[in-house]
């Protein structure tokens, strides 16, 4: 299997989405959110990125999610995290709609100086150790042996930040690989370098090697175990508690698979595919350390729910959210998810839209939803919409504000954009505020399809003719 890797993602992160203008989230009353008790369920480099996150987006909890960023840098080994915690800090300090000024960092949070000495050096003479070791290996021709060293040099930079290095020593490890299983691992580990960057739109290459490198694992497990047996053919224990392994095994890298592909849709703003990928995740089980290095049960939750929200017709809402016992389990860990869900589904918008303003603050902090929540919750109240007028042949502004909540005018200017973009099929009468369905002249467009037809069949046989005369 030839397997290219490509560094370039890894020079620049400019390819990242970014929000076109910087969105200050708020935190009172009618947006709750409690900082301590969402970062909880991160570890690594997540939780650092997500607080970086908080920090910038959130001025008004900015000290908190500073000290609890600082924390987990302390349990780093990349002590240069903090410089960029500090430019976030700063740029949440130069908020114009602050109450307060917001307190010096360095007596919020210091930084430990002698444990940033401690951990620089250390890191220095692992690589040195590890470097040695690649080297030894190589003069001595070991292959396993060169490809873990490539491995834990891998790992290595990775911890400290260095992710060109880290995907350079991943790179290399296919020239040393010998089963399809050491190639999946390779694989793994450069999707969560990937999703750890955000670079979306290279993910979907290692996930399709991955996938190919798990088939080829797959088959030849099948193979070493297909001849063993007693006398009679029957499978031994062993082979079939061998069997079951492998079936886990496979159902933990297919729901990892699944998790990437996901967020990459998600990254690069296809809903609709990236909402069938978070529907066809296994239980949380399966993800094993992704779950916290990654994202949680909560964010799964909530990507996908948004995206199948704004995206899917009701009947595979129903079909495939509603009736979907795995990820209800996902959904569990953020119950106003379930309220979102059951209020589309009986047509309260208005509740629809008050919740996702309620939890606006929890969105905007996501550093994978964070870049698309704006265009989601348009396609949601498009979709709230269009099915709202669907029943009626007439409707007044008047009682389509009071099912949503908004103004009349707010209501006008948002029909006349999906009459305009083919959504709505009908006019609005802004004298008297009416919005009138459309009327269809079936028995015109069947005459109209039928004269098409014959058009088309005619112009197919002249064809015919004239090849037939060549």
């Amino acid at each position: 299997m030839n397997m290219d890797i490509d560094e370039e993602p890894f020079q620049s992160t400019s390819t990242r989405p970014q929000r076109a203008t910087r969105v200050i989230a708020p935190v009172d009353e009618a947006h709750p959110f409690d900082v301590e008790s969402y970062i909880s369920n991160y570890s690594g480099r997540t939780a650092i990125d997500r607080l970086t996150n908080i920090v910038q987006t959130c001025p008004s909890i900015a000290p908190e999610a500073f000290q609890l960023a600082v924390q987990h840098i302390h349990q780093s080994r990349n002590p240069g995290l903090y410089q960029n915690l500090l430019s976030a800090y700063e740029n949440a300090a130069n908020s114009l709609d602050l109450p307060a000024p917001l307190p010096n960092p360095m007596e919020v949070a210091p930084l430990n100086m002698e444990w940033a000495d401690e951990t620089t050096a250390k890191n220095n003479a692992e690589r040195s150790k590890l470097e040695v070791e690649l080297r030894t290996y190589s003069n001595n021709m070991i292959k396993e042996s060169i490809r873990m060293a490539h491995r834990d040099l891998g790992f290595f930079y990775r911890s400290v930040g260095e992710y060109s290095g880290a995907l350079r020593h991943f790179a290399k490890i296919r020239e040393y690989c010998t089963t399809s299983q050491h190639i999946l691992d390779m694989c793994l580990s450069i999707l969560e370098l990937l999703l750890e960057q955000r670079h979306y739109s290279h993910i979907s290459t290692y996930v399709f090697k991955a996938e190919a490198a798990l088939e080829a694992a797959q088959n030849s497990s099948n193979t070493g175990n297909g001849g063993n047996g007693d006398s009679t053919g029957v499978p031994t224990p062993s082979v079939t508690t061998g069997k079951k392994k492998s079936s886990l095994e496979r159902q933990q890298v297919q729901s990892k698979l699944e998790l990437a592909t996901a967020l990459s849709h998600l990254g690069q703003a296809s809903y609709e595919k990236a909402a069938q990928s978070f529907l066809r995740i296994g239980p949380a089980k399966e993800l094993g350390d992704w779950i916290g290095t990654v994202v949680s049960p909560g964010d799964i939750a909530v990507y996908g729910t948004l995206c199948a929200l704004s995206a899917l017709p009701r009947s595979a809402l129903r079909s495939q959210l509603l009736h979907n016992a795995v990820f209800n389990v996902y959904i569990e860990q953020e119950p106003y998810m379930r309220e979102l869900i059951e209020a589309y589904m009986g047509s309260n918008f208005k509740t629809v839209l008050e919740l996702l303003n309620r939890y606006s603050t929890r969105h905007l902090i996501d550093i994978h939803l964070a870049p698309h929540i704006n265009e989601l919750i348009d396609q949601i109240r498009n979709w709230a919409v269009v099915l709202y007028f669907q029943p009626f042949s007439t409707i007044k502004l008047d009682r389509m504000s009071k099912a949503f909540g908004w103004t009349v005018e707010e209501v006008e200017k948002n029909v006349v954009q999906l009459i305009q973009n083919g959504s709505i099929q009908g006019r609005v009468d802004s004298q008297n505020k009416i919005l009138y369905a459309k009327k269809t002249d079936y028995r015109a467009d069947l005459f109209a399809r039928a004269t098409k037809a014959a058009t088309d069949i005619q112009a197919t046989n002249r064809k015919l003719l004239l090849r037939m005369k060549l």
